[in-house]
């Protein structure tokens, strides 16, 4: 007996796959560097100091003067000896004018001037302490610095970036089938 047959005859569909690859291309530019940084203004303003050293008294004491000194001295000394000289005149002259009043006028003058007075033998030191006079004014020192502000004209360039996206082609390189046959 002949039973009837289906006969199935299948394909199987295949998928092809075409891929391009993304593209991306990066580059970074260098960047324009330009940075200047002016000097400080710096002025300084000095004050000398003064030393002052007064050596006069102390040169007197040494008998070193000088010949303004000594001749003042000597102009005074002068003068000194002079006064006493014409007061000791005029004493003398009033006491021989007075001879009237007994006495023995020119042995007592005589006595007088003929004396040396004695010299003082005392020590002294040389020079005096304190005979050198010093006055020192210390100086200053303004110093005024003004800094500058940086001169910053740096430019930065962006990044170059390209990208293509990479694709993908789906096709079909083979269909599917279905063959159905009856066979009796």
């Amino acid at each position: 007996m002949n039973i009837p047959q289906i006969q199935i005859q299948t394909t199987r569909g295949q998928i092809g796959l075409t891929t391009q690859r993304p593209v991306q291309q990066m580059e970074q530019p260098k960047a324009y560097l330009d940075i200047q940084q002016p000097k400080a203004e710096m002025s300084i303003q000095t004050r000398k100091s003064t030393l002052l050293i007064d050596s006069i008294e102390m040169r007197e004491s040494l008998d070193l003067k000088s010949s303004r000194s000594r001749t003042a001295e000597v102009a005074q000394y002068s003068k000194q000896t002079a006064m006493d000289g014409l007061t000791r005149r005029a004493q003398e002259g009033s006491e021989l004018m007075k001879i009237e009043n007994g006495g023995n006028p020119l042995a007592e003058q005589a006595k007088r001037t003929g004396r040396q007075p004695y010299s003082n033998l005392g020590i002294k030191f040389i020079p005096q302490a304190d005979s050198v006079k010093i006055n020192f004014t210390p100086g200053s020192a303004d110093i005024q610095v003004e800094p500058q502000k940086v001169i910053n004209n740096t430019k930065t360039n962006k990044p170059i970036h390209n990208y293509t996206p990479g694709k993908v082609n789906v096709e079909i390189q083979q269909y599917p089938s279905l063959k159905i046959d009856w066979l009796v």
